[in-house]
């Protein structure tokens, strides 16, 4: 598939990396340049996995982790369709000591993550986590999310301040961080557990994701040809990921990135 999914210590022993189950594991190269939701003739750019000496070594004494923190935060893309752009607008700007869950399913979690933390750090993100949710089988682990036969997203959840950042605007984030034309595909990463997905979890994010959906599929796909397949469906049950994977691209800047990870528009 693509560059191995590899945590920076072990992939729960020599068991599961001498028997990958199908989806967990990538080879070079793969990946369709059709999986860009904006650009159809993006090259594919292909993210360097760190080599077996910098895995071993301690996190803190690595040193593209430290020049990972000292990069400058990226500015927040302006919304663009009315439903985020009213949101917007109507914010506060100061803590509401209130904090409320997104949560969201767009291709390998450890590239989701990473992005609303590039993004949303100290504007108005409380907690992002990694984790597995949409699936019929208790207590799911990596491998078994891997194979498939479990039903479960690989997702994030975002904890938030609403009086900081509405949960408009993440939808929309999550639209314009990702490729949500691709069915149960990110890049070269295929499968179920690899699908786009919005889980709600009150009727009010219900209304605003779908109202988001409609917006940006009129604004930025359909003028391309494009339909989103990002489902939109009720939240269930969370199941944090292995801490391995928490904050993984943040503590192993040269790790894999999935290449739709990235702001499109």
């Amino acid at each position: 598939m693509t560059p191995a999914k590899l945590s920076s210590r072990s992939m729960r022993g020599e068991a599961l990396l001498s028997n990958p189950p199908s989806g967990c594991f990538r080879t070079k190269g793969q990946q369709d340049e059709s999986s860009s939701p904006t650009s159809f003739t993006q090259p594919f750019m292909l993210n360097r996995l760190l080599s077996n000496a910098q895995r071993l070594l301690p996190l803190s004494l690595s040193a593209s982790t430290m020049s990972h923190h000292a990069r400058p935060q990226p500015a927040l893309p302006a919304p663009t369709v009315p439903s985020t752009i009213s949101a917007h607008a109507a914010l506060s700007g100061a803590p509401s000591g209130v904090t409320e869950v997104a949560t969201f399913a767009s291709g390998c979690f450890w590239g989701t993550e990473h992005i609303f933390r590039q993004y949303y750090e100290g504007r108005g993100l409380v907690k992002a986590s990694v984790g597995y949710t949409g699936g019929d089988v208790k207590d799911p682990n990596y491998r078994r999310v891997c194979s498939g036969e479990t039903g479960h997203a690989e997702a994030c959840r975002v904890e938030f301040d609403p009086g900081l950042v509405d949960y408009a605007e993440l939808v929309e984030f999550f639209y314009r961080s990702h490729d949500p034309t691709t069915l149960n595909r990110q890049g070269g990463d295929v499968g179920t557990q690899y699908r786009s997905a919005i889980f709600y979890s009150t009727p009010a994010q219900k209304a605003a994701a779908e109202q988001v959906t409609k917006e940006v599929q009129a604004k930025h796909f359909a003028p391309r040809g494009k339909e989103i397949v990002t489902q939109v469906v009720e939240a269930g049950e969370w199941w944090d990921a292995e801490d391995y994977h928490q904050e993984y691209l943040g503590k192993n800047p040269d790790g894999y990135q999935c290449s739709t990870h990235r702001i499109w528009f």
